[in-house]
């Protein structure tokens, strides 16, 4: 049931390494500040158009599957980071696609936030003690049928080289936070769905085209720190 996964535990203490973030850093530590885990949690429907909003809540109104991602910000000496990886070619959904370490959440994991630091470990060997989390995004529908909480984390001393699980994961790369946080990097592109256009984002970086629900959850991430500072 959606939602099942999205209990928050106790909260936790102070960043007490705030001098490990850098400014850009600290200024979406800032836009998530309020944010929780804490259901019921809010659909985003940010890329829907108004005139097809009542359309997309019919088309997401069965049932989700709780997913999570983390999108990781990593602090390095030419600036802060975002981690994110292009999944292996035989894979037999989304193959070869840019994403975020995530999947879908376990009843083991109790709840979203410990699934999104166990994919990140699992696919790419992050520790998720090296991660600090910083807030949350909305929860993003799929029309592939799941539920996805973007879990934002930062990671003071990042490690010098991954370890992509060969299964999963063909590539690890980093995207600048400076891109992935302007609202001019992103292109907006349609999808037909049903004899519907849907719009979706993209931005290309280093030769990876970034799009679908990894480009959307970046933008909304944009919006969300571009907001907060007005």
């Amino acid at each position: 049931m959606p939602g099942s996964f999205h209990s928050s535990p106790a909260a936790e203490a102070p960043y007490e390494t705030e001098r490990a973030l850098s400014p850009l850093s600290r200024k979406v530590a800032s836009a998530l500040s309020a944010t929780s885990d804490a259901g019921p949690r809010s659909l985003s429907l940010l890329e829907i158009p108004e005139a097809l909003r009542d359309w997309a809540k019919r088309e997401l109104s069965r049932p989700l599957t709780d997913a999570a991602v983390l999108i990781t910000l990593l602090e390095r000496p030419e600036g802060p980071s975002i981690l994110l990886t292009r999944r292996a070619e035989h894979l037999r959904a989304h193959a070869a696609q840019v994403s975020f370490p995530g999947g879908r959440c376990d009843a083991a994991d109790g709840n979203c936030r410990i699934t999104a630091l166990r994919e990140a470990e699992e696919e790419v060997g992050l520790d998720p003690a090296q991660v600090r989390v910083i807030g949350f995004l909305y929860d993003y529908p799929t029309l592939t049928g799941f539920r996805i909480t973007p879990v934002v984390g930062h990671v003071a001393d990042p490690p010098a080289t991954w370890r992509p699980a060969p299964d999963e994961v063909a590539e690890v790369f980093e995207l600048p936070l400076e891109t992935a946080l302007d609202p001019g990097a992103y292109r907006r592109k349609t999808l037909a769905r049903g004899g519907i256009e849907l719009p979706f984002f993209e931005l290309e970086h280093l030769g990876h085209r970034i799009w679908g629900a990894t480009a959307g959850l970046l933008h909304m991430l944009a919006m969300k720190v571009q907001h907060h500072g007005h």
